[in-house]
């Protein structure tokens, strides 16, 4: 098949979610099938993006977005009374473009990531279409304006309503619909959101597998740092659990790995509070780490962290919010800490019980094997353009 793939972001480099999340789509799907990539891209271009895409691409095409564009696009949004995420990429000047380009491929599916670019392709009927909500918008939204500045409040759950309606709607422009997640499914508040097919996030063992080494690192975090639920996380680590774990472990160093760390992050550093921003390799990170947490509180989604984690036999700990997407068994494959306290007990039991810690390990490695190998996810996926074929018929 020839399949049509429109992303609002460039996926490289993969130091956010959705760009990791389409670069295994992409590579998955370009086994049997050709992926024509139109992209859109804030900011600067990669200079190894295209290099990285290439192998599995018949064509790209990206389409810058600039500061002036992006004004005008939000200018707008106001009009239209589109939600700000998805004004912000759309254009009409874009709009015609993609519709150029779809006419010139003449795709046998389309493929969106995100409702930030859905509104380009729901006017289109005669060709099937797949819409990947990833996580959900609004949600998140909601998360971020509990915890926002009161000034900020009004304007965030402004946007978050905004998002569920537009969310509502995009589930009946499109043939097929995916998300990462059952609890990500459940806030999609469509009638017939279980129609919606859950495909998680695939795990690249080609780069995250056990690795021997020296484990010289007490506890990591990483992500991208500059995102709010990552950065509230990294507070309430280092402010809140660590203190506790300190009572028994007075000694112990923590590492925070991950793009752009916000001055909130960077403000935190220490002699045993180690703010490393961008890693070029972080399988090795993850490999000289004796225990992985990720208090999450806030966010949606499939957190790529534990997956990446779990595959290199590092014993995790987490929250609730994080394990309901990941379906981990608690106690046996990981660890569930939803306050505080209960959190620093479980870092401290890992790291005082090394036959624990190696048991949970282990679990947690063939617990991703089983669900999130890349030869899994492209099954899903298959199925899902088997889904789009028998509705075409």
């Amino acid at each position: 098949m020839k399949i049509f793939i429109l992303l609002s972001r460039m996926p490289y480099p993969l130091e956010k979610g959705d760009k990791l999340r389409a670069f295994q789509q992409i590579k998955a799907l370009s086994q049997k099938h050709d992926i024509h990539l139109f992209a859109l891209n804030p900011g600067q271009l990669h200079p190894d993006a295209l290099e990285h895409l290439k192998p599995y691409c018949k064509s790209i095409k990206v389409v810058m977005l600039s500061r002036m564009h992006i004004f005008l696009n939000l200018l707008y949004t106001v009009f239209r009374r589109l939600p700000f995420q998805v004004g912000y990429f759309y254009s009409p000047s874009i709009a015609y473009k993609i519709r150029e380009k779809i006419k010139q491929v003449n795709p046998d599916v389309i493929f969106c990531q995100l409702v930030r670019v859905a509104e380009y392709v729901k006017d289109i009927k005669d060709i099937p279409r797949i819409i990947d909500y990833q996580d959900v918008f609004s949600r998140g939204m909601e998360q971020r304006a509990e915890k926002a500045f009161f000034v900020l409040r009004p304007f965030l759950n402004f946007e978050a309503r905004l998002l569920k309606k537009y969310e509502n709607k995009v589930f009946d422009w499109f043939d097929e619909r995916i998300i990462i997640s059952g609890q990500d499914r459940s806030h999609i508040p469509h009638p017939d959101r279980e129609r919606i097919r859950i495909v998680p996030n695939s795990i690249d063992r080609s780069k995250f597998q056990p690795a021997a080494g020296v484990k010289d690192t007490d506890l990591l975090f990483v992500g991208n740092m500059n995102y709010e639920p990552n950065i509230d996380c990294a507070v309430y680590l280092v402010r809140e659990i660590l203190p506790l774990v300190r009572k028994q472990l007075p000694g112990l160093k923590l590492e925070i790995a991950g793009a752009d760390p916000s001055y909130r992050v960077t403000s935190m550093a220490s002699e045993s509070v180690k703010i490393t921003g961008w890693v070029n390799n972080m399988s090795r990170t993850y490999a000289k780490a004796k225990v992985f947490c990720a208090p999450m509180r806030m966010g949606t989604g499939l957190q790529n962290k534990l997956l990446e984690a779990m595959a290199m036999k590092v014993p995790c700990v987490t929250t609730s919010l994080c394990n309901n997407a990941l379906r981990a068994e608690p106690g046996k494959s990981i660890l569930i800490g939803d306050e505080p306290q209960s959190f620093a007990d479980h870092i401290v039991t890992l790291l005082k019980d090394e036959n624990k810690a190696a048991v949970i390990a282990e679990n947690a490695y063939h617990f991703i094997l089983e669900h999130y190998d890349s030869e899994v996810i492209g099954r899903l996926l298959e199925n899902l353009l088997d889904g789009v074929k028998n509705k075409k018929a």
